[in-house]
Parts: C-alpha cells; structure tokens; sequence
C-alpha cells in the first residue's frame, strides 16, 4: 500500500514537471515590425505542435526521440528574437 502511494506521487509529480516543462516555444517577435521572422516563429510554434501530434498518435511511445525535438525548436525561436533585436538595433539606432 505505501509503496502504491510512493508510485503514485512520484508518477504526479514527473507529469506536473512534464507539463511544466513542455511549453511551446515563444512568440515574440512584432510581426508589424518584422514580419518573416515573427512568421518564421509562428512556423516553428506550428512544428512543435505537430510533433505533440505525433507524440499523442503513437501514444507517447517514441522512445524520447519527440521530446528531444521538441527541445531543440525552443532554439530557433530564441535565435529568431535575437535576429529581430539586431535588426531594430542596425535599423534604428538609438532605439
């Protein structure tokens, strides 16, 4: 019996940190002020979404392959807002 509760917390508290964990990447970049890297954003939140797809089709049983995928478009989303915050900087100096 204890050794149920154990599992069961633990089991709680690895899909609470899970969930916590798999945010979809970050759209923040203007899309008035730069609109293909806010649509390549809106392109990468797109593919994280469908490799959830993914994941929930084949029953979570991709063998970690899918969350590492998922980790690595959190990358491109930041690199896209650095890319819009050096344009506003070369664009508009003093901004």
């Amino acid at each position: 019996m204890k050794n149920s509760i154990l599992a069961i917390a633990l089991g709680s508290l690895l899909l609470i940190g899970g969930i916590a964990i798999a945010q979809p990447p970050k759209r923040n970049v203007s899309g008035a002020r730069h609109p293909n890297i806010a649509a390549a954003q809106r392109l990468c939140q797109q593919a994280w979404e469908k490799i959830g797809a993914a994941q929930e089709a084949n029953e979570w049983d991709m063998q970690g392959h899918a969350k590492k995928a998922k980790h690595y478009w959190m990358k491109p989303t930041a690199s896209l807002k650095l890319a819009a915050e050096m344009a506003n900087k070369n664009k508009w100096p003093g901004h």
